[in-house]
């Protein structure tokens, strides 16, 4: 198999300090604990942020400190969040592509999720599609139900979004797909040939999904956005803990860890991003 891919995701939309006081809000927590995952063995960070209050934002002048920050110590591959919760406003979500990280995320379709819904129509999807096919981004495109992939073919269809794809499975949101073992091999079976894939489980069944992940040849993501027990009971007092248990159950499994670079081959950035992008993001933010 090739190199497993681990994608941390260190504080997510719906984590507060009410869950975990370990949580990292601030542009130094979540840089410093990006950093902490690289060095653990993660090749991805997948990004959301917080204003001072701790409320999700998708203020670019936050992504942007979060981002120097990050660069400034590493070459992890930056993936940023193109939702920040399931409230924001469409043109605020466009917004994020002008930062042009090489990865950002594609909600394929809407949802009841939680208590809330989580909107993403059909236009609203193609314009996202443009905006990341004229930055060179790459979708991780984010399936919380079957129909997600449909749609996302169906954008295809148009032209807007090029394979090879890369899917993100995240099962065990409440609205969603459970995170059932039989739920991950119908995704998987269900995607066109030549993409990659990860898949998450969330809460307590994380490290199950994970694991098959690993077994069936996709790659995983973890951190305190899906998860923030280390084991029943026992908060996990770092995002790079999980990190850490991975590498060495992948290795256990046979299988060794992509680093950034060979994550970017495997996933085609290499490629994709041949054109430089302008060093200074500053002025985008208005």
């Amino acid at each position: 198999m090739e190199k497993l891919i681990i994608t941390v995701a260190p504080t997510g939309a719906q984590t507060t300090r009410q869950h975990t006081p370990y949580v990292p809000l601030s542009p130094k927590e979540i840089a410093d604990s990006v950093y902490e995952a690289w060095q653990a063995g993660a090749a991805i960070a997948h990004i959301h942020v917080r204003d001072q209050d701790g409320n999700n934002t998708l203020d670019l002048a936050t992504y942007i400190e979060v981002v120097d920050r990050i660069k400034d110590k590493c070459d992890i591959i930056l993936n940023l969040t193109t939702a920040g919760g399931i409230d924001m406003n469409d043109e605020d979500r466009l917004r994020v592509c002008e930062l042009r990280p090489e990865m950002a995320s594609f909600d394929a379709g809407s949802m009841n999720f939680g208590s809330g819904v989580f909107l993403n129509s059909p236009a609203f999807l193609e314009k996202l599609a443009i905006k990341m096919k004229n930055y060179k981004i790459k979708p991780e495109i984010e399936i919380f139900d079957i129909g997600m992939i449909h749609n996302t073919l169906r954008i295809f269809k148009k032209g807007l979004i090029e394979p090879p794809f890369h899917f993100q499975f995240v099962l065990g949101v409440q609205g969603g797909m459970p995170a059932t073992p039989k739920n991950l091999l119908y995704l998987v079976e269900s995607i066109p040939a030549n993409s990659t894939w990860s898949a998450i489980g969330a809460s307590k069944d994380q490290l199950t999904i994970n694991t098959m992940s690993i077994v069936l040849g996709g790659h995983v993501r973890v951190g305190m956005e899906d998860s923030v027990y280390y084991r029943k009971g026992e908060l996990a007092k770092t995002n790079a803990q999980f990190v850490e248990r991975i590498v060495n159950l992948s290795r256990t499994l046979g299988r060794e860890i992509a680093t950034p670079n060979e994550a970017r081959q495997i996933l085609g950035l290499d490629k994709l991003r041949s054109t430089k992008a302008p060093e200074d993001i500053s002025s985008v933010v208005k």
